[in-house]
């Protein structure tokens, strides 16, 4: 028994027989990745004393990283498209290991930096090569939607694991395992994909390459990133921060206009342009601004307040994974093929929210198990929830040509997120605190007292920030209930979306018996 539908452009309507065993590895290079930007976090204070990194210019073991990995995106998506994304991918995954072999044999910070440089670097090949190959290899839609529900689920999930993992390493063994643990899982990722991986022909974009584009986006990325990573420590008056992000408005200006005029250009403006990628961009990189914020708030508050240990404040963090992997694999898996994918995104991005709004109430004294567990919870059933379909329809029905730069497009939007969400809530909540110490400080008379207003500050800087990511997530829900109108997967094009819609509407899939 068969059923006649339409393929995915661009795709043969044969199943890739390798197509899980692919998804095992590319699961671990996507893994490797999201680890990794949470996990040093908890080695960076042991690195710092180590190599003698000033508390100055502690700030580039992060930013080193985050620079050339947000600069470089459409680059290595571009790269994908142009290489076929398994050279890239493995490519990726051997510069990943050798970078994180340099880091964790460092000896001064600018081995260091240069070191995380070179992750950032590589990451950007590996991140939308790992994205498009899932989007190439699995057309069916039922198999689609299991797929990035595990992609999901690890995306999402992944940091808190590494809070979990860098805090066992640092405690039980050096900060240079935080970096040295990345190896093991890119050899098995390069040779599995090497092996297993069979990419579907006639989806390379041959295209000579866009160096302008290429130029102004990387520049224009990383001005944008280095502003907002700056803004966080030197504030927003700053006039190297002012100016970089004036230089990030006129490099990224220039780079559309560029792309609307060359013939082969690095983002094809369709790719964004079509409203329900425009809107999963947006909304993915607005509840990114709104998570990256709250892990930073919750390891401080668990640490400096609660006074957990780095390994307890990892498994703090549990409930968030097992909401993120269930919202994940089991509703959304479940629903994608039943429903729109807004009526997932919305309701998801407002279940988190409610979670988030729990934490307002969160005090020096609050109980993990009454307050933080449930909170938890509903954020990672939530957000796992909003970004399985997210993930899925940010790639769907584009042609292959485009498929890894829609994937960097992906990545972007969740890395420029996180630096925006990580620069913006911190400066209110630091303001929140400076303000709240100010006021109830000459009424603490004895050090004591004086500590417990220092620390009643810091909770009213978290609370008053975290009111701010309520908001954001209200806003990325009414961004995805209003943007994004595709039909469930096995509807065809939506109609009267336009020609453009529906040339890009998520396709019936081949279902063969």
């Amino acid at each position: 028994m068969s059923q006649t539908a339409q393929k995915a452009p661009g795709t043969t309507g044969v199943p890739d027989a390798n197509r899980w065993k692919a998804l095992a590895f590319i699961a671990i290079a996507q893994l490797m990745v999201v680890l990794d930007a949470t996990i040093v976090n908890i080695a960076m204070p042991s690195a710092q004393l180590d190599l003698g990194i000033s508390d100055g210019n502690r700030q580039w073991i992060v930013t080193a990283y985050a620079l050339a990995f947000g600069g470089l995106l459409l680059f290595g998506g571009r790269i994908a498209d142009l290489w076929g994304r398994k050279r890239a991918f493995v490519t990726g995954l051997g510069g990943f290991a050798a970078a994180s072999a340099l880091g964790g044999a460092a000896t001064n910070e600018a081995m260091m930096f240069g070191a995380r440089a070179l992750q950032g670097a590589f990451g950007a090949l590996l991140a939308p090569a790992a994205l498009s190959l899932l989007a190439v290899m699995f057309t069916d839609a039922k198999e689609r939607a299991k797929a990035f529900g595990i992609y999901g689920a690890i995306a999402g999930g992944g940091g808190a694991v590494g809070l979990i993992l860098g805090g066992f390493l640092t405690e039980y063994l050096d900060w240079r395992w935080t970096f040295f643990v990345n190896i093991p899982f890119a050899i098995v990722a390069a040779a599995g994909a090497y092996f297993v991986i069979r990419e579907p022909q006639g989806g390379r974009n041959r295209s000579a390459l866009d160096i302008p584009g290429v130029i102004l986006s990387t520049l224009g990325l990383v001005a944008l990133v280095y502003g907002f990573t700056r803004a966080e420590s030197n504030g927003w008056s700053d006039s190297l921060t002012v100016g970089m992000f004036v230089a990030s408005a006129v490099l990224l200006a220039a780079f559309v206009i560029v792309e609307s005029k060359v013939k082969a250009p690095l983002l094809p403006l369709r790719v964004i342009t079509e409203r329900n990628r425009g809107g999963i961009y947006l909304s993915l990189g607005l509840a990114i601004i709104a998570m990256f914020g709250l892990f930073l708030f919750l390891t401080y508050y668990l640490q400096i307040v609660k006074g957990y240990s780095p390994v307890k404040t990892g498994f703090a963090f549990l409930p968030m994974i097992v909401g993120m992997i269930t919202g994940s694999t089991q509703i959304g898996t479940r629903l994608m093929t039943r429903v729109a994918p807004r009526l997932l995104m919305g309701p998801g991005f407002l279940v988190a929210a409610l979670g988030m709004l729990l934490l307002t109430r969160l005090e020096i004294g609050s109980s993990y198990a009454a307050l933080l567990l449930p909170a938890m919870l509903l954020l990672g059933l939530g957000m796992g929830t909003a970004f399985m379909p997210a993930m899925s329809l940010a790639t769907y029905g584009i042609e292959p040509r485009d498929a890894g730069v829609a994937s960097a497009m992906v990545n972007t939007s969740q890395q420029v997120g996180g630096a925006i969400g990580t620069a913006l809530l911190n400066t209110i909540a630091a303001s929140a605190t400076t303000s709240y110490i100010k006021d109830h400080i000459a009424s603490a008379s004895s050090k004591p007292q004086q500590q417990l207003v220092q620390l009643e500050g810091m909770v009213e800087g978290y609370t008053s920030a975290i009111w701010f990511a309520v908001g954001i997530l209200v806003v990325a829900a009414t961004i995805a209930f209003t943007l994004v109108n595709a039909g469930r997967p096995d509807m065809g094009p939506v109609a009267g979306s336009g020609e453009r819609d529906a040339e890009d509407a998520m396709p019936v899939p081949v279902v063969a018996h």
